[in-house]
């Protein structure tokens, strides 16, 4: 960290313990502050980004973290970045060398961004251009209002649709008349079987918790002949999240939370997300594909929807990917953009990829938008593959 900042300037932070505490205290803030702010921008994310997915390799020595501060000392501005190279083809070896968000890519955060009090917004745009100006700006699944503060030149390059479902009408309003007596149905099926749904609160959230949804999520994907990034190699982060989580007191109650399906106690379901400010991110989930007759993947969905509006969230986001089911469920698109400000020959190269990208089209999504791009942790539907 620097000594002393001019105005306008922030403190440069290239060590993750630099920011316990009062940092990461006034980061959240600025997060929960903001109607749109998201947890995958908040320090419990990033910094256990940085300090597993990171700690080893190229973040290690090339992440930083400018912190701008008001005339008192408070936090009114956090940028995380991380110097990297992003591939231009999957089967040949030429690289891009990048300046990117830190916390995004490998982990497959949504709605990433600064965080980042209105009257800052200019201090960040005018230093992360000059800042970046010798290296390609790659910024990945931005939400929509972070644009704001960042440089006017880097230009939207493709868009993921987010599916989000409006909770404050309550879990009985969504999806139509007869999807919600299918859910039911299965409901009762279900709990005739003798399987037993469980909320598990932030507060409550444990490792064993985690290693349910791994290890069900892992089998459901071999049953369907298909590979996982969510494996025992993100098990680090995810750990490190339930820890930070555990030694903060963000309001509300927030963090990683769980939805669990059980039965003769053993658990056969578990669904994952992240409750923040109102709303649940839904992460990850899996189940004993042996009650797949009895839609249990789509029953469990169902019960942590309703957990949520039944705690007053207002919505249940269902991240990237416009897989069906979603919609069942009433989800409407939200979408996350990424933006591109190319430098040098591998950055123009770089932006040569994604226009004839645009050139060759979309497939549009199930709104109907033909610049979504489908990016999704688990393709189908939640109880088979599709």
């Amino acid at each position: 960290m620097t000594a002393a900042t001019p105005a306008g300037r922030p403190e440069i932070h290239r060590a993750p313990a630099d920011l316990d505490g009062e940092p990461a205290d006034g980061w959240r803030r600025l997060v929960a502050a903001d109607p749109h702010g998201s947890w995958f921008a908040t320090p419990e994310w990033v910094l256990s980004w940085w300090e597993t997915l990171g700690a080893d390799g190229p973040a290690a020595d090339r992440a930083e973290v400018a912190v701008w501060r008001g005339p008192e000392g408070g936090v009114e501005a956090v940028l995380p970045l991380l110097r990297t190279r992003l591939r231009l083809h999957p089967r040949l070896p030429f690289t891009a060398r990048c300046l990117t968000l830190l916390g995004s890519g490998p982990g497959a955060a949504d709605h990433c961004g600064p965080a980042v009090a209105a009257h800052r917004r200019e201090d960040v745009r005018d230093w992360l251009a000059t800042h970046a100006r010798r290296t390609t700006l790659w910024l990945p699944d931005l939400d929509p209002q972070a644009a704001a503060a960042l440089p006017a030149a880097a230009r939207p390059v493709a868009r993921s649709a987010c599916p989000r479902a409006d909770l404050t009408g309550g879990h009985d309003a969504l999806g139509s008349r007869q999807f919600r007596s299918t859910v039911r149905r299965y409901r009762r099926k279900l709990e005739a079987a003798g399987v037993a749904f469980r909320w598990v609160p932030p507060q409550e959230a444990r490792p064993e918790h985690l290693d349910a949804v791994l290890d069900l999520h892992r089998l459901r994907r071999a049953a369907l002949g298909r590979p996982t990034t969510f494996d025992a190699r993100r098990r680090p982060l995810h750990l490190r999240l339930l820890e930070r989580s555990a030694a903060t007191t963000a309001p509300g109650g927030d963090g990683p939370a769980f939805c669990l399906a059980e039965h003769d106690g053993r658990t056969v379901g578990a669904l994952y997300g992240f409750r923040w400010n109102g709303s649940f991110a839904y992460y990850q989930i899996g189940w004993d594909v042996g009650w797949a007759p009895l839609r249990l993947g789509t029953v469990l969905i169902s019960e942590a929807v309703r957990a949520c509006a039944e705690q007053g969230l207002h919505t249940f986001d269902f991240l990237r990917g416009t897989e069906p089911y979603k919609y069942r469920f009433g989800a409407v698109d939200r979408q996350d953009t990424t933006l591109l400000l190319p430098h040098g020959p591998t950055g123009a190269l770089l932006a040569l990829k994604h226009r004839l990208k645009d050139r060759g089209g979309r497939p549009a999504g199930p709104a109907g938008n033909a610049e979504s791009v489908p990016r999704s942790r688990a393709a189908g539907s939640p109880d088979r593959p599709g």
